[in-house]
């Protein structure tokens, strides 16, 4: 019998990780005026880890969070996520508006441009309108919000043909203590193979080096998201990050340890519970289609 006691939390949002604030905010992406730019933020630095498309052509906030995860995987602090335009196929000028949405955020925050990782989804094909970003920005800055609210509206601004929006959160209780782990996900059509047109955002306050983080986020994704099919296309933006502040008092040191296995049975809990989601959620198959996930 496993000593892992995995609970959801009623109504949680990717705020009710202890340290995380978020916002979802309207800057005019969206011809109807829904919530179309949202932001992640921690009170601390964070670890981050991320999975991204096996498509060839690779959207130009993939190039840079690749760079940047790179060169700064323990030192992040914040997520800010686009709908409605994907900044992908755009060149060398998306790269730039990529580097400058980070930067951005950055200067608002009062923090280093390289702890801001970034998102797009939404139009192919289309520059990003900095001008509405850069408003957006100032909004979503002033919004930030530790509430579950907060992290309800992040996670409707990250739509596009999504029907509902898909967020979760669990508290983890180990021999190793409790911890929390919660994500939001967009994704409702292309999303196959492995992981195709998906954006996902979890986070989690334990503590844990980004060699670790990187093998607990495969595992969770190889048995959640990347088994999901609705329609077979694929896509140049899909990311999952993984960002863990270590606010906790559990601390993860060696991948034979128990409280190893704990996240990793948490934040697959929580991959797997997304994952589903997505399905229900695929285009055209919102009432037929039926997912069976292993693990």
């Amino acid at each position: 019998m496993s000593a892992v006691r995995i609970e959801p939390i009623a109504g949680g949002s990717i705020t009710s990780a202890p340290g995380f604030e978020a916002a979802g905010i309207s800057c005019g992406l969206k011809p109807d005026g829904a919530l179309d730019l949202a932001l992640v933020y921690s009170s601390r630095p964070c670890v981050a880890v991320a999975m991204f498309t096996t498509n060839l052509f690779k959207a130009a906030p993939l190039l840079y969070d690749q760079e940047l995860l790179r060169e700064n995987p323990e030192s992040l602090r914040a997520v800010v996520i686009n709908s409605g335009c994907a900044n992908a196929c755009t060149g060398e000028q998306g790269l730039v508006d990529a580097r400058d949405m980070a930067a951005e955020t950055a200067q608002l925050l009062g923090i280093e441009p390289q702890g801001v990782f970034v998102m797009s989804t939404g139009v192919i094909g289309l520059r990003l309108p900095m001008d509405k970003i850069r408003s957006g920005l100032k909004l979503a800055v002033g919004q930030l919000s530790a509430d579950t609210e907060g992290g309800h509206r992040a996670s409707r601004a990250i739509m596009t043909t999504d029907t509902i929006p898909k967020t979760l959160a669990v508290r983890v209780c180990s021999q190793a203590g409790e911890f929390t782990i919660a994500g939001m996900v967009k994704g409702s059509g292309m999303i196959h193979p492995n992981m195709a047109t998906m954006l996902g955002t979890m986070v989690t306050d334990v503590r844990i080096g980004p060699d670790l983080a990187g093998r607990a986020l495969h595992e969770a994704v190889e048995a959640s998201f990347n088994l999901v099919t609705v329609d077979g296309d694929t896509s140049t933006n899909d990311t999952a990050v993984l960002f863990a502040n270590g606010g906790s008092e559990v601390e993860i040191s060696s991948e034979a340890s128990a409280s190893y296995r704990a996240f990793v049975e948490g934040l697959t809990y929580v991959a797997v519970e997304l994952a589903k989601a997505l399905a229900r959620d695929g285009e055209g198959a919102t009432k037929f289609i039926e997912i069976h996930v292993e693990g």
